[in-house]
């Protein structure tokens, strides 16, 4: 009761839930733009610097999320906090199996489920980042590191396609459709100012302009079929599968 009561009194809580390498870093960068809506980094990433001097290891699910939308790290340069918020991402579910049901159970919570249309682009990214150790574009001048080209398992390619597919329908499945606004890295990168006046509308606060300053830098820039050293020989296993559409 203590905990609903103090979660009434904070600002509107909201959670970006995706599967890694969908551009959720940039969509809290932009995000925070707003100067009434807050974001926060991963909750569950005990790495993660947006929450400093807090020792997250140790902490139990309703301790985190009191953290996340009740005594969040405030940023000086913010107005009045209307909105707060914060990421997961997919795999860190798993090391928190009862995480999840906490977090759908939180009052008023809203959802910005983030996506990537192709999947196979995200397990690209994801296994070239953990192979170079670069999670982060490059925030200097200049030109980038040009990612390692990667050879993907089938099995690799499957677990990660369902994974995907289980989570989302998660989401779907806990949280009614008004409380969930769907957004794909594609529009985000393409299209950044109409998908945050859709992500105002839904949050409930005012309009705002994006500065132009926050462009989304690819790491990757090559075609599925020079980065995946083994493109073809995935793109014949995955013929007449539900997963096809991934390699045209």
């Amino acid at each position: 009761m203590n905990q609903e009561r103090r979660a009434l009194s904070a600002p509107e809580p909201f959670v970006i839930l995706a599967m890694p390498r969908t551009g959720s870093h940039h969509l809290k960068a932009l995000a925070n733009e707003h100067p009434n809506v807050l974001t926060n980094g991963e909750i569950l990433n005990p790495w993660d610097t947006d929450w400093p001097g807090v020792d997250r290891t140790e902490m139990s699910d309703r301790e985190l999320l009191e953290l996340a939308f009740v005594r969040f790290p405030r940023r000086d340069e913010k107005y009045e906090v209307s909105c707060v918020g914060c990421k997961v991402n997919e795999p860190q579910f798993h090391e928190r199996p009862t995480f999840f049901d906490e977090l759908a159970a939180w009052p008023r919570l809203k959802v910005i489920a983030l996506q990537r249309r192709n999947l196979l682009e995200s397990f690209r990214s994801f296994i070239q980042a953990r192979e170079s150790g670069r999670w982060l574009a490059p925030s200097a001048d200049g030109p980038a590191p040009v990612p390692p080209r990667v050879k993907l398992s089938p099995a690799g390619c499957e677990s990660y396609f369902r994974s995907a597919e289980e989570f989302y329908g998660r989401i779907f499945a806990r949280f009614s459709p008004e409380k969930i606004h769907e957004i794909y890295y594609e529009d985000l990168r393409d299209r950044p100012g109409e998908c945050m006046a859709g992500i105002w509308d839904f949050l409930g606060v005012s309009p705002h302009l994006l500065s132009g300053c926050l462009l989304l830098q690819q790491q990757e820039t090559r075609p599925l079929s020079e980065a995946v050293l083994n493109y073809a020989e995935l793109r014949g296993h995955f013929r007449g599968t539900p997963y096809q559409a991934f390699f045209e």
